[in-house]
């Protein structure tokens, strides 16, 4: 077994195995990262409608509560499909990318709606009362008293979840999205040894997971120590 991964890995290794690896690289990179930036900015909108002292008239109330409460316990794969098919019912003309893309930016928001929300309801009640004493309106209470308290409870844990998007993104390659699983499955049918094609994408899955992990562990840690200054 380890002669055929000598053997195989300066072929494996080879330029167009490369830019191949490296453009489905590149899409599991935007499916994460921009499938959750979107996702969390609609969840942070999800959460202000869902809060009753802010922009939560009841109807926006029910229906943000019904839209997190439902996505947030469909499998990734089921939203998956379910968008796939939706695209297809409607006609429209979309990349698989876009699908994909799409179920992260429903998933995400889901998420981050619930975070977003706990991170506004770690606002001291008193402080509401002193904002409504004041007069001040609802933007001013949320760009100046509610945002710069609640972004740092609810931005760590939003890391987490996005190193789970990162991994949720393998699922895609059920519809034939070209992501880092796809791509080590295409290589695997070229010939090359499964331990070295999914051997090879476990590092990269790595190498992008851990760095995040930390980023958001060092975030919290300093937000923290700010907090306690």
């Amino acid at each position: 077994m380890w002669d055929q991964l000598i053997e195989d890995a300066p072929r494996f290794f080879g330029p167009y195995n490369l830019l191949f690896l490296g453009e489905a690289l590149l899409n599991t990179l935007l499916l994460s990262y921009l499938g959750a930036a979107i996702g969390f900015a609609i969840g942070f909108g999800l959460a202000i409608g869902r809060h009753p002292r802010l922009y939560g008239v009841l109807p926006l109330r029910i229906a943000a509560t019904l839209y997190v409460e439902v996505f947030r316990r469909i499998p990734f794969l089921v939203k998956l499909m379910c968008v796939f098919f939706a695209f297809q019912l409607s006609g429209a003309q979309v990349s698989l990318f876009m699908v994909a893309l799409v179920t992260v930016v429903l998933s995400a928001a889901a998420f981050a709606a619930e975070i977003a929300r706990a991170g506004i309801e770690s606002v001291p009640a008193p402080q509401w009362d002193a904002a409504e004493a004041m007069n001040f309106s609802r933007w001013k209470v949320l760009t100046r008293i509610v945002a710069p308290q609640s972004w740092r409870v609810a931005l760590p844990p939003l890391f987490g979840y996005a190193v789970g998007f990162i991994k949720s993104t393998s699922i895609a390659s059920q519809i034939g999205v070209l992501e880092l699983t796809y791509a080590a499955k295409i290589l695997n049918t070229r010939g090359f040894s499964a331990l070295l094609c999914f051997g090879t994408i476990l590092v990269v899955y790595f190498l992008i997971c851990w760095p995040t992990k930390r980023f958001g562990e060092r975030l919290e840690a300093r937000l923290g120590h700010r907090a306690k200054a």
